[in-house]
């Protein structure tokens, strides 16, 4: 990331990561499931066939207080039929006519799928309990804007065991507190294109509070949702989708457009599987069953890459024609780990490296973790971004060299057993645990352990590898990282491409 910077430092006016859209699910935690329904309706003298007779009540109370709130402000329910309807586009209208001041904006009701229960009486066992059930209740949305996170949106079912669902925007939040501390900025949509301070907004941006969120939760929650209130333990706050955003500010839209181009027509040719796992920090192996790879798409707005490892991606694309945002996006938290406590089912604690907490409270960890996996792509990008000084090395490795009374042959990249051997060392995994003589046998099948040895006596000659100390282990230094990715990008794009025959129509 810093030789992109530092590249463009006269172009740049900016730089930030901040969250951006996080989607967080309410829960509670005695009903949000089958059998602990069951248990509350006992608990409470109620027959497991008369859960309907419990819920239907509750329901009513919803509707009721969601027609009194929409009274109190003087807001209609705004009822969705139509399946295109754009929600968003609808709150921005009305927040033009009432301005930005605190408080209920709108409400929407609709029909939506949702999750519940149904009654069954198991003639084996003879035993009576509730079972998973899926269904379609009203919903309300309760659009407002909360004076330190901005516009948000509480999604709440009229059903048991009535499951929240809280939008917020983690630039908006920024914003709010740039404004509180009377740091000019300028912003378009959500995203900055000039801040007074910009370390101090990064500052901001990375000082989360869990708790600070968690009370605002259980605010909203009791206000929207009454039935909370018969429940002690109330709602529990979980991450459903995150995303972590990087943005590179441009002066000018005639700075960036070039250097945009480059970047995404190159990415969506060199990055593979394997670099997006080690973008995310993950390794890419042969047991994983989930989806990897590239996705470019042409918009309204511009061109976009995304880079997709499961229900986890990095996406690329820019604001507005000035900003270039790297994000991170994750639609399951616990894709990623860390090393933390945890809890064994004896009680006994050891820290180890373990997925992470779906919990508001991983948001801390977040932007860590996140954060890294935005750097990791920038700097490979960066890499590949500017191939005249890597052109001059990839010569330079071509020539032969001394080694004492010996000669150390030089590589070709472009083909035969050193293009096989630069396709191995390349892979994304060994960026993160380096690599070893074994793997490479692995990888180059029919070479000995002795070839292989020789092999990377080769590379650390050239200055392509180093040895990582106390270990049999190895690693590419900064002219190996360069040197490959220039030489893998030419042959991607360059060379097979010309080589292909022409196609007869």
């Amino acid at each position: 990331m810093e030789r992109f910077t530092e590249r463009h430092a006269s172009k740049i006016s900016g730089m930030l990561s901040c969250f951006d859209r996080i989607i967080i699910t309410g829960t509670i935690p005695g009903i949000c499931h089958a059998e602990g329904m069951s248990g509350y309706l006992r608990l409470k003298g109620f027959r497991i066939f008369d859960y309907t007779q419990w819920a239907d009540p509750l329901r009513e109370q919803i509707r009721d207080n969601a027609q009194r709130v929409a009274t109190e402000s003087n807001i209609e329910i705004e009822h969705i039929r139509k399946l295109d309807f754009r929600k968003e586009a609808r709150v921005r209208q009305i927040i033009e006519q009432r301005g930005e001041s605190p408080g209920l904006v709108h409400i929407f009701s609709a029909m939506e799928a949702c999750g519940s229960y149904k009654p069954w009486h198991n003639k084996k066992t003879h035993k009576t309990y509730l079972r998973g059930d899926s269904g379609k209740c009203l919903h309300y949305y309760f659009y407002f804007i909360d004076s330190q996170l901005g516009l948000c949106y509480l999604r709440v079912p009229t059903w048991a065991p009535f499951r929240l669902q809280f939008y917020c925007n983690g630039h908006n939040i920024l914003a709010n507190q740039l404004t509180r501390r009377g740091i000019g900025f300028c912003s378009l949509d959500n995203a900055f294109v000039s801040i007074e301070d910009w370390d101090k907004a990064q500052a901001l941006a990375d000082s989360i509070h869990p708790d600070r969120l968690h009370r605002r939760l259980d605010q909203y929650a009791k206000k929207f949702c009454p039935p909370v209130g018969l429940f002690a333990d109330g709602y529990h706050w979980s991450l459903m989708q995150v995303e972590y955003a990087t943005d590179i500010v441009f002066g000018r839209r005639s700075d960036l457009e070039p250097i945009y181009e480059e970047l995404i027509r190159t990415a969506v040719h060199a990055v593979k599987a394997e670099h997006v796992a080690t973008f995310l920090g993950r390794k890419l192996h042969g047991n994983y069953q989930g989806e990897a790879g590239n996705d470019f798409n042409t918009r309204i707005q511009g061109t976009r890459i995304k880079h997709q490892m499961g229900r986890v991606g990095i996406k690329m694309y820019d604001k507005h024609g000035q900003v270039l945002r790297i994000e991170t996006v994750a639609n399951d938290v616990s894709f990623f780990k860390h090393h933390r406590w945890v809890e064994h089912r004896d009680h006994s604690e050891s820290f180890k490296l373990a997925p992470l907490k779906k919990t508001i409270y991983s948001l801390p960890t977040l932007v860590q973790l996140m954060g890294a996996a935005n750097r990791r792509y920038l700097k490979y990008l960066s890499a590949i971004e500017e191939p005249t000084a890597a052109l001059g090395a990839l010569e330079k490795i071509s020539r032969p060299l001394k080694d004492g009374p010996r000669s150390c042959r030089g590589f070709n990249l472009f083909a035969g057993q050193d293009l096989d051997l630069f396709l191995a060392i390349v892979r994304g995994e060994f960026n993160i645990s380096g690599l070893q003589n074994k793997h490479l046998r692995h990888l180059l099948p029919g070479h000995t352990c002795h070839q292989i040895s020789r092999m990377l006596r080769r590379l650390r000659q050239h200055g392509l590898i180093k040895k990582i100390a106390h270990s049999y282990k190895y690693y590419l230094t900064a002219l190996g990282r360069r040197v490959t990715a220039t030489a893998l990008r030419l042959r991607e794009m360059v060379i097979i491409p010309s080589l292909r025959p022409l196609s007869i129509g």
